[in-house]
């Protein structure tokens, strides 16, 4: 991979990780236009970048929920289990499907049909029947149920989870704090089913400079990101998603 390439993929994940408009879905078809081709963990490792991002955006509250359980604080303590039962589908759905999941990542039907997917989802978000409620432990699971579906390419994690929580009136900024947490173990749990195929890349520095700018690029896009949802604008991203996904489905039809 050259070093422009990696700096393309970079910039494309860091902008599509965190705006609800699927950053697998961007990298693949990027990946098909351009004929550039990379194993999953080149993408799961770009991912990684984000993470370092999230991390960053929201130390202190990651700080705040580390030792609030330390300290066996009712609050933190009851925020770990929603976490742990939001994440529990989706690591198992993607422990048992992951050979299914690996075939169709490249599949352009698949990439357009899910883009959408994740527009129905973006649209249905700004029809919540009753607003800023508490997040509770039956929305964090329908939540980690919708998130299931961010396995497929095309389809963004950020979008459907944001999207889960807004149609079930949790509190915008709740609910994005929230789903950017729920990062944290999705992605780890990825990786460490790809970590074996590292050797797969071809060149680190490429790979080095990719990271970097996710992290950069991918600051700024999380930061907007919460702006939007604090303003309930998230849903007019379904314009954008509806328009990408006809137009993957005309590629791959045509």
């Amino acid at each position: 991979m050259r070093i422009i390439e990696a700096i393309i993929l970079g910039i494309v994940q860091g902008i599509t990780e965190w705006l609800p408009i699927s950053s697998s879905g961007h990298l693949v078809l990027l990946q098909n236009l351009f004929k550039i081709e990379q194993p999953v963990i080149f993408d799961l490792i770009l991912h990684l970048g984000s993470l370092l991002v999230v991390l960053i955006v929201f130390r202190e509250d990651i700080k705040k929920l580390v030792i609030g359980v330390f300290r066996k604080e009712k609050e933190y303590i009851n925020l770990l289990f929603k976490i742990i039962i939001a994440t529990i589908p989706i690591a198992l759905v993607g422990f048992l499907l992951k050979e299914f999941i690996e075939k169709i990542f490249n599949d352009l039907r698949v990439v357009g049909f899910s883009f959408l997917f994740t527009s129905i989802l973006l649209f249905l978000s700004k029809y919540p029947k009753v607003k800023d409620k508490e997040l509770n432990y039956k929305n964090s699971f329908i939540i980690g149920l919708v998130q299931v579906l961010a396995l497929l390419p095309g389809l963004s994690r950020s979008g459907s989870t944001i999207s889960a929580g807004l149609m079930q009136g949790v509190k915008n900024e709740e609910i994005a704090k929230f789903s950017f947490l729920l990062f944290i173990p999705a992605i780890l749990g990825a990786t460490s089913l790809e970590i074996k195929n590292v050797n797969l890349i071809d060149g680190i520095f490429p790979l080095v400079i990719g990271v970097l700018t996710v992290v950069i690029v991918g600051f700024i896009s999380l930061k907007l990101l919460l702006y939007i949802v604090k303003n309930s604008k998230i849903y007019l991203f379904g314009y954008y998603c509806l328009f990408l996904g006809l137009i993957t489905l005309g590629i791959y039809y045509l």
